[in-house]
């Protein structure tokens, strides 16, 4: 049994001429995310409770949202179970690493926005920004899954 779903930016061979950009928007990852927990609780036996799908759409929405904003788009996606920790990988245009804004701005005005990159940072176990050859960059939040994941009763 595989551990491993990938989404949006696999590519076979026979889609070796075609560009794939798997999800473009918010709701578009979270359904991908969906997708892959939904397969996984599938084939491993395993549910996971409703905190951990919560960060998990939680963290893709931001990093969406993120490469929307400040990356220029989301040029490619992947959410991938392996072992006990869900992958979310999304890559834009935009070299730029992320960045944490104070939520008071000089004037001690509350800035609107700003809070997504911390949030990703709290709700993930690790995240790595990566740039990618052809421009841009790949960032990878790891969000844990073994904690709150348990195989349901009667069930092995």
């Amino acid at each position: 049994m595989s551990e491993k779903y990938r989404i949006g930016a696999t590519r076979s061979p026979a889609d070796a001429g075609r560009t794939r950009h798997g999800p473009l928007s918010p709701a578009e990852a979270r359904g991908a995310v969906r997708r892959v927990l939904s397969e996984q609780a599938r084939t491993r036996g395993t549910t996971c409770g409703p905190d951990v799908l919560s960060d998990a759409l939680l963290v893709a929405s931001e990093l969406t949202t993120n490469a929307m904003l400040h990356g220029g788009g989301v040029t490619g996606f992947d959410a991938e179970v392996v072992g006990q920790n869900l992958y979310l990988s999304v890559s834009d245009r935009e070299r730029r690493r992320p960045v944490t804004v104070d939520p008071v701005d000089r004037q001690g005005r509350h800035r609107c926005g700003g809070r997504g990159w911390p949030i990703v940072c709290r709700l993930s176990r690790n995240v790595l920004v990566s740039d990618l050859p052809a421009g841009g960059k790949c960032v990878t939040a790891v969000i844990p899954l073994s904690a709150q994941c348990r195989h349901p009763v009667g069930g092995g």
